[in-house]
């Protein structure tokens, strides 16, 4: 079965054809600057064949349209017709409370995805907007929807009501709902293979360590709590975001400095975290090159990140009363020896130790753990694609 996995943007749309015999990526690539001048098309096959090349994409429609024609092209594409595509997995955002599992994608569907707009207007719009296209130039090929939030669901009311008035929860929905959800529950359950005990008998914590951040608590396959809130603003300090601050701190910077909810929303968002601390970037990469030159406040800025994924570590092993593994993913959790060093000093008195040698490791699955280290360290690399085409697979198969 081939799967056709899609992640639409407000002006770009990544895509991934896998086969799902043996997951194999057949192909995958890039349609950018929809509906601005001088779009594009970037893809690469499985045995090193590619192009870019400038294609006219009014829309999100033209840009699967175009996706089709160099997926079956005589040179570049890897499949025949477009009848070889049994399915389409689209990333969505934010499913609310409607959703604890991916979908089959039908018109009651599509209706409470597009009520979910206002909990995540920057990515669900563009979101719908994918599925829309797809439906149209794919005529009845089934369309499933994989949710960021899904795997949150079974957080309980304890982990997720914010204490405030009520009647907030109520009209809008105002809770902790996570992100990153594909991506803590594609390693949670790569970290139980690996360790060869049952997903439903283990207690991890999943550290998704990127621009943006989040750790989630996986008691026996179940979150029962995550870093990331309402929206993925809360939590820790991220590349270009503040993470979790003194509410106070915000109405105190608008009356001091003027500023409105747009501009004050905009600070926290995109000129805060590590760039803010560090005053140097908020590209990892270049924090570390630049404490090599001796910058302190780059330093400074690893030091936090770095602690505050520590105290969520011991958090949720005490909310979950025990702890099996710790698994670090995404950009910075998979490639950065270095914060993974930090962020595991101190942690022995519950367990955990990591072998300097083999925390090396780059971009690669790994134990990382000592020996006698009761609790297993692993860096494993996500992969939300591939996440996506089992959760595709397992509706449609």
């Amino acid at each position: 079965m081939k799967i056709l996995v899609v992640n639409a943007g407000s002006s770009s749309l990544k895509y991934q054809l896998i086969d799902m015999t043996d997951e194999t990526v057949l192909a995958k690539g890039l349609c950018d600057r929809i509906g601005i001048p001088g779009s594009l098309i970037k893809h690469k096959t499985y045995d090193g064949r590619s192009v870019e090349k400038e294609i006219t994409m009014a829309d999100h429609k033209d840009a699967i349209a175009s996706l089709i024609k160099v997926l079956t092209h005589e040179e570049w594409g890897v499949i025949k017709s477009l009848d070889e595509i049994k399915a389409v997995g689209h990333r969505v955002v934010h499913g609310g409370e409607k959703f604890f599992k991916s979908v089959i994608i039908d018109d009651e569907v599509m209706q409470a995805i597009e009520e979910c707009v206002e909990l995540a207007p920057l990515h669900n719009p563009p979101n719908i907007t994918g599925i829309r296209a797809c439906q149209q130039i794919m005529n009845g090929v089934p369309q499933v929807a994989v949710f960021d939030t899904a795997f949150h669901q079974t957080m309980p009311q304890k982990a997720y009501i914010y204490a405030l008035p009520y009647e907030y929860y109520k009209k809008y929905k105002l809770r902790k709902y996570g992100f990153h959800g594909t991506s803590h529950k594609y390693v949670a359950e790569r970290a139980a293979q690996i360790l060869g005990k049952p997903y439903d008998k283990l207690k991890i914590v999943t550290c998704h360590l990127g621009n943006g951040s989040s750790i989630a608590a996986v008691d026996c396959g179940k979150v029962i709590d995550t870093s990331m809130g309402f929206t993925p603003l809360d939590g820790l300090a991220m590349g270009t975001r503040c993470g979790t601050i003194d509410p106070a701190v915000v109405t105190f910077l608008m009356n001091k400095e003027g500023l409105s909810a747009e501009e004050m929303d905009a600070i926290m968002n995109k000129k805060s975290g590590v760039l803010a601390i560090s005053g140097v970037s908020s590209d990892f990469r270049d924090l570390d090159d630049a404490v090599d030159q001796g910058n302190e406040r780059a330093a400074l800025a690893l030091e936090v990140f770095s602690y505050q994924v520590k105290k969520f570590i011991g958090a949720y092993a005490c909310a979950m009363g025990g702890i099996d593994a710790i698994v670090f993913t995404a950009g910075i959790g998979e490639n950065n020896p270095k914060i993974r060093k930090m962020v595991c000093e101190g942690l022995g008195f519950m367990g955990a130790s990591i072998n300097e040698e083999k925390n090396l490791v780059r971009g690669a699955e790994m134990d990382i753990s000592t020996e006698d280290s009761k609790v297993r360290v692993l860096v494993i690399p996500t992969n939300e694609e591939l996440a996506i085409a089992k959760e595709t697979k397992k509706l449609v198969g």
